[in-house]
């Protein structure tokens, strides 16, 4: 299958499995926005600190901004293969195309380690 529009780096298999472990680290011990309009939010107000986002969003569109913005707002952001995966990660019982961390609670160590990553992805 051909890489979707909106994604613009690969993302190692441990990378992303690691930023699923500091969204549910966030999700019980700090906060995190869930969903692309919440997520889209949190990007604006600047106050997402990692956004992640699924590589199989159908259509595209739903999350083809967000990249962009993030580079435009310098929020790091990484991708996750399944969107199951990262509703799952957030505590949903859905799909998630989309979300943001804004206060990692102990996950921060680990949200660190993955941004400092990210910016030798790109």
């Amino acid at each position: 299958m051909a890489r979707p529009i909106y994604v613009r780096f690969d993302v190692p298999a441990d990378l992303a499995t690691k930023s699923l472990e500091a969204l549910e680290l966030a999700r019980d011990t700090g906060r995190i926005k869930k969903g692309t309009n919440e997520a889209t939010k949190a990007i604006e107000r600047g106050v997402a600190r990692l956004v992640i986002v699924g590589e199989d969003v159908q259509p595209p569109e739903i999350v083809a901004h967000i990249p962009a913005l993030c580079e435009e707002k310098k929020t790091p952001y990484i991708y996750v293969k399944k969107q199951s995966e990262l509703g799952a990660a957030a505590g949903l019982g859905v799909k998630s195309a989309a979300a943001a961390i804004v206060e990692p609670g102990k996950g921060k160590e680990i949200l660190d380690e993955i941004v400092q990553k990210i910016g030798s992805l790109k």
